[in-house]
């Protein structure tokens, strides 16, 4: 029981919060649920599917349970199942997709040679590619792995750093050391990367390869240039598989249109290649990530419909009023504002 209200009751208040018309009450080992007869079934559903994934030893988070309940709001299966699949265990945690879409996309890197993974920030695009590249050469599947990102800098310009080459990229690929060194043995891994099993390098050190027996993962890829991006993906040699991976609302690129943008309307209807699109729902970092990914989002499309009303010479899109105009219901209109200080007012 301790283990299925987790700490602090967190996951029970989770479940309350999935549930809004279900009172839920705990007593010692007992849960009663009284409410609407439709939530109250689905809500038992969940708790008996929450019940199974903690006898098989997992220890639960939020994020699973509200993964869990839109698996059985959308009738997909059971979540104990789809969410059982574990990628791989390190130092005793495992690594496994926790939510439907995140499976969605593990499943496909499996069925494909080429998938491309494509959403914000925290939906664990990166770190389960490179979980599956890693089961991967552990099952010897692939000779090596191949790590890469564009270096562009993200507003911020870095300088001439000191050091040798090597220490002059190794900033912008640090997100792929670490996530390396929790995926295996950190007296393992500078190993691998001294006899080329593991490679972190550039995506310009790709051009001119043929890249055989590998698993390739191209990460932060809206910003490769729609010319790096063919390059590549002409890299793909026998035995392969290529994940690219990138959100397509973080462009740092200084001018001109993104490879991951262009790629999504140039290979869509190609065989062996899958586009896996992410959502906020799939958001496993904290629970404020998701929410200010759906606030940017619906500020990008009320930005883009603005544009192509004036484009268009259409009338413009009723703005934004103030916070308290909204609150208030009042009309944006100078005559209802209050006057400034010094403006004749009182």
């Amino acid at each position: 029981m301790v283990r299925l209200l987790g700490p602090h009751d967190r996951l029970l208040t989770t479940l309350e919060t999935q549930y809004p018309l279900v009172d839920v009450h705990v007593r010692g080992n007992q849960i009663t649920l009284e409410g609407d007869p439709v939530q109250v079934a689905a809500a038992r559903t969940l708790v008996d599917e929450l019940l199974t994934m903690v006898r098989s030893g997992r220890d639960l988070e939020p994020v699973e349970v509200q993964s869990s309940a839109r698996i059985i709001d959308a009738g997909a299966g059971s979540p104990a199942e789809v969410l059982s699949q574990a990628i791989l265990t390190s130092r005793g945690k495992s690594i496994r997709p926790k939510t439907l879409g995140q499976k969605a996309y593990v499943d496909a890197i499996d069925l494909n040679t080429i998938v491309f993974g494509i959403g914000p920030a925290g939906t664990g695009k990166t770190y389960l590619a490179m979980a599956k590249a890693v089961q991967a050469l552990q099952r010897k599947e692939v000779d090596r792995i191949i790590l890469t990102r564009p270096a562009v800098e993200a507003g911020e310009r870095l300088g001439f750093l000191p050091g040798s080459l090597t220490d002059k990229i190794d900033p912008y690929l640090r997100p792929l050391y670490d996530a390396l060194n929790e995926m295996m043995d950190p007296e393992l891994v500078p190993k691998l990367l001294t006899t080329g099993v593991v490679e972190v390098a550039p995506l310009a050190y790709m051009r001119g390869r043929t890249l055989n027996n590998a698993f390739i993962v191209l990460d932060e890829a809206q910003n490769t240039s729609p010319e790096q991006m063919k390059m590549f993906l002409t890299r793909l040699g026998f035995g392969s598989k290529i994940v690219v991976t990138g959100d397509i609302t973080q462009i740092d690129l200084p001018a001109g249109a993104s490879g991951l943008q262009l790629v999504t309307r140039v290979l869509d209807d190609i065989d062996d290649i899958h586009f896996a699109r992410l959502t906020s729902d799939d958001v496993v970092r904290h629970s404020l990530v998701g929410r200010i990914v759906d606030a940017y989002t619906k500020y990008d499309a009320e930005k883009q419909a603005a544009q192509y009303a004036r484009e268009n010479g259409l009338p413009a899109p009723a703005a934004g009023a103030n916070r308290e105009e909204r609150r208030r219901g009042l009309p944006r209109d100078r005559a209802n504002r209050r006057p400034r200080p010094g403006a004749g007012g009182r």
